[in-house]
């Protein structure tokens, strides 16, 4: 028994999904531009008798730069590919750079170009190395503080004497 057309894109959709090519969130709109596809595709094997491959001119619909960066993945507004994280090397295939990227789509110049779950574990290991305290400048700080601490103590313990 042949597959119904809801059928078949609900299966497309989910092997997306598995494949983690495709956010959870996004679902409902793939799913739809899916089945819109394959409906066209059959109307036109239906009146041509063969298909060509041609799909719906429909272009795609501009994504708000909030929505393209989802728990999982970041979608790149240039040509709708999902990644972890935004790299340089990406931009420069549209001929852009962070900076450019973010001015071109309103994005703010704190926004990271990383999927949320990227940066937050970025953060941790962060929190966990805390590689400031290992910074030639934190360090000569630390010994200057550590002197005044001394210094003070001696103060105290000679107006005690």
């Amino acid at each position: 028994m042949p597959q119904t057309l809801l059928e078949m894109a609900k299966e497309l959709v989910l092997a997306q999904i598995e494949a983690h090519r495709l956010s959870p969130e996004d679902m409902h709109q793939v799913l739809q531009h899916t089945h819109t596809s394959l409906l066209a595709l059959k109307a036109q094997e239906d009146a041509h008798g063969s298909v060509t491959g041609a799909t719906p001119t429909t272009p795609p619909a501009p994504v708000h730069w909030r929505k393209s960066i989802t728990k999982y993945h970041v979608t790149c507004l240039e040509c709708r590919a999902s990644f972890k994280q935004l790299s340089g090397r990406h931009l420069r295939e549209h001929s852009l750079d962070g900076k450019t990227y973010r001015i071109k789509y309103g994005i703010p110049r704190t926004q990271p170009l990383a999927a949320k779950e990227t940066t937050s574990r970025r953060k941790e290991i962060v929190q966990r190395s805390r590689p400031w305290e290992k910074a030639p400048t934190f360090l000569k700080a630390q010994e200057k503080a550590q002197k005044a601490v001394v210094a003070q103590r001696k103060r105290t313990a000679r107006k005690k004497a």
